[in-house]
């Protein structure tokens, strides 16, 4: 802590440091430069550009199968989804409408994938806020949607199973049995993650009446997914604009007014809950039928431009194209949700402490690739 004797008195001076880009606590390589007064935040300016790939540029140089392969290196723990965003604008433009089965399959490796990731935000709270407990409970229920998309696409992580007209593969023999088992084992453990962290004394002081996001402030500043909807923002696309077998399922777009960290926290706790009931709802209902059109391997777009957006884990994830007829797009542009998740942190994490800006972080559950393409 700075300090000086201004008239005999002893005062604090106002500095300023750098958390990151390497900071355990930021999921990522974020750098935040910090304006300090003592342990008062007083300013934070997020500093991007450690990860930057050009993945957008990239785009205009390869088809548009091959670009799918890098929107699963945005944000990497929403791999399926922002795939299948790809997939839908590309359909979209083609006009063609892909097979009930798939649209089904679809959204069953979707909210899997949610709930992995929801699975993964939560054990690195808890880790961020001292339990280090959680990290183990997390990890060890999270590997076992990871080995259903394994014997699924092969892959755990960055899957790039769905494919323009549909999915890569159709799914395993056992896939059906696999998902269920899970969801019958998690909805046993994920009460334990309740009794572990959501009512433990210290994490609620940590978190209740930290950060907060008005709505108003949430619509602003185009803060979408969980962490719009702690502050009463309803926003999910799912729901306002459905997509492929949302519109067959009954569930519930989770929303709390207060606008903390704890209710952002809430959030995602009750979306794993739904998420597992829309997989209930569609798994013993697929379609018979093709797993994936019958595609050129050469795709070329309609001139024009073309727009979809679809509910990523953390956000609205839009896919921009503009096309002039040929194999690649002359522009490809996302629309992240973690970059204007971000654009937040100043007005949420001024007059907090530093221990505040790290839970407030971690509430907002950045995923840095997505934002610095």
């Amino acid at each position: 802590m700075a300090e000086e004797i201004i008239g005999g008195k002893l005062e604090e001076q106002e500095f300023s440091i750098n958390m990151g880009p390497q900071h355990p606590s930021t999921h990522g390589v974020l750098r935040m430069m910090l304006k300090l007064k003592g342990e008062t935040v007083m300013e934070v300016k997020p500093q991007l550009g450690y990860i930057h790939r050009g993945i957008e540029k990239m785009c205009e140089k390869i088809t548009y199968q091959q670009s799918i392969h890098l929107t699963d290196r945005l944000d990497y723990l929403s791999a399926h989804i922002l795939n299948e965003a790809v997939c839908l604008t590309v359909e979209d433009a083609l006009g063609v409408e892909v097979p009930e089965r798939v649209k089904y399959i679809r959204t069953i490796m979707g909210e899997l994938n949610r709930i992995a990731s929801h699975q993964l935000w939560w054990c690195a709270f808890g880790m961020d806020l001292g339990a280090l407990t959680s990290f183990f409970y997390g990890l060890r229920d999270r590997e076992k949607i990871l080995d259903i998309f394994e014997k699924s696409c092969g892959a755990r992580l960055l899957l790039s199973y769905n494919v323009p007209g549909g999915l890569m593969y159709d799914i395993q023999p056992d896939f059906q049995k696999d998902v269920k088992d899970f969801i019958q084992y998690f909805k046993k453990k994920l009460p334990e993650y309740d009794d572990l962290l959501t009512g433990n004394p210290i994490m609620q002081q940590r978190t209740k009446g930290v950060g907060l996001l008005t709505k108003a402030q949430a619509i602003d500043y185009g803060v979408t997914g969980p962490s719009g909807r702690g502050s009463g923002f309803s926003c999910d696309v799912r729901k306002h604009q459905p997509y492929s077998a949302y519109s067959k399922v009954n569930f519930k777009e989770i929303l709390y007014t207060e606008g903390d960290s704890f209710a952002r926290y809430r959030v995602r706790m009750d979306e794993m809950w739904e998420s597992m009931s829309i997989i209930e709802q569609l798994i013993d209902n697929i379609p018979e039928g093709d797993f994936a059109l019958k595609m050129k391997p050469i795709i070329k777009l309609p001139v024009g431009e073309y727009y979809t957006r679809v509910e990523a884990v953390r956000g609205e994830f839009g896919v921009y194209i503009v096309s002039d007829g040929n194999k690649n797009p002359l522009r490809m542009k996302f629309r992240s949700p973690n970059f204007s998740n971000l654009a937040v942190i100043d007005t949420m994490a001024s007059g907090q402490k530093i221990a505040d800006l790290i839970a407030i972080g971690g509430s907002m559950d950045y995923v840095i690739p997505d934002m610095d393409r």
